[in-house]
């Protein structure tokens, strides 16, 4: 394998730029974003992610597995070696496995999903920390769920800490960035039965017909879910609480919701 060259300093003007992207602004400004971890690399070139570069630390990885990575993607882009404390400086997580990329940003619209005619989704509306993004979304990649649409985010989907927290789940599972109005206006036009997540509902999740059609809507901890989804969802839902809490995060909750869905439908 043959490496475009080797890094040794922090203060080198590519690991400059990978730090930049910490920024949303940058992100959105370059089209770039960091990609972290040998599986989440794989995920991200098995998905059709258009790479710039590859940054690996040979004392942490062995050269042999980036190039069967780069063997089975076809890859002939730039790959940088680097020092291990110029991995450190770039990497988020502790323990990532030696290798990160640089991959290009991808938004698709409502209407490039590939539904089956039973979906089940995921609405998210104003989430506002990344790592419940990332969470959900590795938990909509274990149980089947076929897209997480995410509603008037208060963060990007590409941010370090979404990517971080999905494990490569934002690579396996379809995820659009659009508005409130558009996602109500694409489930109608479907006939997907909105199901919405709230304190003032009167039915319990486990006694809901999740068999049908369904997007399931989730708001924030602080907020809840706004007035439009409160108004516009066909039946509102809620998790029993049996002590003092009245709410749990909402990665946890999507979770509980999640499975009983597929319970009902068989896990099929």
């Amino acid at each position: 394998m043959k490496t475009t060259g080797r890094i040794t300093s922090t203060g080198n003007q590519k690991i400059l730029d990978i730090l930049r992207l910490e920024k949303r602004r940058e992100r959105e400004q370059q089209g770039l974003f960091l990609v972290e971890g040998y599986k989440e690399a794989r995920m991200a070139f098995k998905t059709g992610y258009t790479v710039h570069s590859i940054f690996f630390c040979p004392e942490i990885i062995p050269s042999q597995r980036i190039e069967e990575m780069i063997q089975l993607a076809n890859y002939s882009g730039d790959i940088y070696e680097v020092t291990p404390e110029v991995y450190a400086r770039i990497a988020y997580r502790e323990n990532s496995e030696g290798v990160c990329l640089l991959a290009k940003t991808r938004f698709e619209s409502l209407h490039q999903m590939h539904l089956p005619d039973n979906p089940l989704l995921i609405v998210l509306e104003s989430i506002e920390k990344p790592g419940n993004i990332g969470a959900i979304l590795r938990t909509a990649d274990a149980a089947g769920v076929h897209a997480v649409i995410v509603c008037d985010p208060r963060t990007d989907i590409y941010n370090p800490n979404v990517v971080r927290a999905s494990r490569g789940c934002l690579f396996t599972v379809p995820t659009i960035v659009c508005s409130n109005e558009e996602a109500l206006s694409f489930l109608r036009e479907k006939g997907i039965y909105v199901f919405a997540a709230a304190l003032p509902a009167q039915k319990f999740y486990h006694e809901t017909d999740f068999t049908k059609p369904a997007a399931i809507v989730m708001g924030t901890e602080s907020e809840g879910l706004s007035d439009f989804w409160l108004r516009k969802a066909d039946e509102l839902i809620k998790i029993p609480m049996a002590g003092e809490a009245d709410s749990l995060n909402v990665s946890t909750s999507a979770a509980i919701i999640v499975y009983e869905a597929r319970r009902q439908r068989g896990f099929r």
